[in-house]
């Protein structure tokens, strides 16, 4: 599967670390409108980081 030009940043909600993979332009700008895919911080980031390998699958079996 083909995926949009994006990229990680960091960012703050409510006083809070948050990282947010956006959309970018050809120029690695944010897309304006609708550019967030997905926001998530700490904690959820940990959860990730800590079921990486069954998320990967997930990924390679339901890519299409």
């Amino acid at each position: 599967m083909e995926y949009e030009p994006h990229k990680c940043v960091e960012d703050e909600f409510k006083g809070n670390k948050i990282l947010k993979i956006i959309k970018v332009d050809d120029e690695g700008n944010e897309i304006e409108k609708f550019g967030t895919i997905v926001s998530f911080g700490f904690k959820k980031a940990a959860y990730i980081i800590k079921n990486f390998d069954e998320i990967k699958k997930f990924v390679e079996e339901n890519d299409k």
